[in-house]
């Protein structure tokens, strides 16, 4: 991958993950680190380009650029992907491996445009964080159902 190519995908972390949903990285681009309590931001995990704190840590595929993806790896998803998977899947109610694969069928490029559609804000098309499960722009808190993982406004009764 070139660097324009990389660039262009940075927010789709080797992982699977968004990171344009993850509080570090939307305190630090609407600059409310202060505001959230937190030290550092970030900038996504290709452009900061450091050892991951969950997977590249222990890949050594990933630490050599062998790989820009996990599930380019033969091994994949391998023991650290699933334990990450399984607590995304249950604190946030996405799923790595299935994100990794999304991208795998239909590239990096489309994968971020339908995840920067999903994670909008209902309100007011602003970003949403999935772990503090609220809008960055206009405070509009949300959640979705466990059962079927979509967005729900909390407000409303629930059924």
């Amino acid at each position: 991958m070139n660097l324009k190519e990389y660039q262009e995908i940075n927010l789709a972390a080797p992982c699977g993950f968004y990171c344009g949903t993850c509080r570090h990285y939307l305190a630090r681009e609407k600059g409310l680190l202060r505001e959230r309590n937190l030290k550092h931001g970030c900038k996504g995990c290709r452009i900061q380009d450091k050892n991951c704190a969950w997977v590249k840590k222990d890949c050594a595929l990933l630490r050599k650029k062998e790989i820009d993806f996990c599930f380019e790896c033969k091994g994949f998803p391998c023991a650290n992907l699933m334990k990450l998977d399984q607590r995304h899947s249950i604190n946030d109610k996405v799923s790595l491996i299935d994100n990794s694969l999304r991208i795998r069928k239909i590239g990096a490029k489309q994968w971020l445009q339908e995840q920067e559609d999903k994670w909008r804000c209902p309100k007011c098309e602003g970003n949403i964080c999935i772990i503090d499960r609220e809008c960055y722009d206009c405070g509009y808190e949300i959640d979705w159902r466990k059962e079927t993982g979509y967005l729900y406004d909390k407000s409303l009764p629930q059924q």
